[in-house]
């Protein structure tokens, strides 16, 4: 499946306020968290929807396997 790939800057857009879509990126994978409640208003305890998260996972009280239930719907942009 070939997915589309997308630039910080667009991203960026999909934060919950710019755009409907809340989106986030990890290791590379941009990942649709719209339908999570924990990302209202894309906002998600001290993450912001847009960004990527990649950094920022290992002080959260979770793992990597917490997307597993997220669609992937794009590719971020080296």
């Amino acid at each position: 499946m070939d997915l589309p790939v997308y630039t910080r800057s667009q991203l960026a857009l999909r934060n919950g306020q710019d755009k409907d879509l809340i989106w986030v990126a990890y290791q590379g994978k941009i990942y649709d968290v719209t339908r999570s409640r924990l990302w209202r208003n894309g906002k998600h305890y001290e993450h912001w929807a847009g960004q990527d998260l990649s950094d920022e996972l290992a002080d959260a009280p979770h793992n990597v396997n917490v997307f597993d239930k997220f669609e992937v719907v794009g590719i971020l942009e080296n």
